[in-house]
């Protein structure tokens, strides 16, 4: 078994990953903190408790989300000066003395908060999926079943509400307070006008409660603070959530499949999907979950198709990869960066 790489080497690593996608204030301050954790007694004290957690349950993200979540309910408030989250500058200037003293300030809150897990839901990573979705359903010619593994609060269910534009195209309703730009960057999919979605079913081990204020900050708060558009789209797609329902239910994927994929679904595409979660599951759950999987796709007919679409990270791009049963054999389909679409197709149109 691997070991967990030190705290400072964790900060430094996560430090690079937020500089390379935008996010130069996360970028500073963990660096900041990985540069002087032996002598920022505040910073060492809280995180040290920590330093043989699991290195999937990411404590800088966990350590910055507690930050965050104090700057959100304006409890820092000489932090959030720094912080364009709450009309901040993100001014590196100055940003490390204030984050210290609000560290050392709310050491005891911290302390708790720091044990959450991360828990995101990154609209943007739907219009990473929509070409895969698009796919399926041209190739099967079937309504939608949605289910998706990890969904946190379900954003990512209601794709089918938002607009997506690119260079000479476009999909969805026109009027979506979420509206995503410049999706498709090299190549574009077919897309049918419109797709039909039947269901929306998700699981989590943890999942957030939009409907609830304290769900609205959790994921606020685990949204990159100097990233504006992204904090503007999830808060646009929280209101749409409150409107468009969908079941989410409390379990780990694998349990959770064995159930919706017991028997073949007649009449629409059972599409079962994830983004950015595969790095949190378990290898024993990844290889329950793959077997579940094929196991259904086995059972799969033309009537009761089901498809696998994904999208996980590798090095520093997101593959898009996508299996039908039957019919479309395991491919990358696209590739897109972590947070907004960008997307390269790969798949040549017919």
């Amino acid at each position: 078994m691997s070991s967990v790489p030190s705290i400072p080497d964790q900060c430094h690593r996560q430090a690079g990953w937020c500089e390379s996608l935008g996010s130069s204030l996360y970028a500073h301050l963990l660096s900041r903190c990985a540069d002087a954790y032996e002598t920022c007694g505040s910073v060492r004290d809280l995180l040290q408790p920590h330093e043989k957690d699991d290195g999937a349950t990411v404590l800088p993200l966990r350590f910055m989300g507690a930050i965050h979540r104090l700057v959100l309910e304006r409890r820092a408030p000489e932090l959030g000066k720094f912080y364009p989250s709450v009309g901040g500058i993100a001014e590196l200037n100055g940003a490390w003395e204030a984050f210290k003293r609000t560290v050392r300030e709310h050491t005891d809150n911290l302390r708790l908060l720091v044990e959450r897990p991360v828990q995101t839901n990154e609209v943007g990573r739907s219009g990473s999926l929509l070409g895969g979705f698009g796919l399926i359903a041209e190739r099967t010619g079937l309504p939608l079943r949605l289910l998706e593994i990890g969904t946190s609060a379900g954003l990512n269910l209601r794709w089918d509400r938002y607009r997506y534009e690119w260079p000479g195209g476009n999909w969805g309703n026109p009027l979506s307070p979420v509206r995503m730009e410049n999706v498709f960057i090299d190549g574009a999919p077919f897309l049918p006008p419109t797709m039909q979605i039947i269901d929306r079913v998700g699981c989590d081990p943890s999942p957030i409660d939009i409907t609830s204020d304290s769900g609205r900050l959790t994921l606020l708060s685990y949204t990159w603070a100097d990233q504006v558009d992204r904090i503007r789209r999830l808060g646009a797609a929280i209101e749409i959530a409150r409107v468009v329902p969908c079941l989410i239910e409390k379990k780990h994927g694998a349990e959770w499949l064995e159930t919706h994929l017991r028997k073949p679904f007649a009449g629409a595409a059972t599409v079962v999907f994830q983004s950015a979660v595969w790095q949190y599951i378990s290898e024993s759950e990844q290889q329950r979950i793959i077997t579940i999987i094929e196991e259904a796709g086995k059972r799969a007919s033309e009537e009761a198709p089901i498809a696998w679409l994904r999208m996980e990270g590798k090095n520093k791009t997101f593959e898009i990869h996508l299996r039908i049963y039957p019919g479309f054999t395991e491919q990358i389909i696209a590739t897109s960066r972590a947070h907004a679409p960008s997307v390269h197709w790969l798949v040549k149109s017919h």
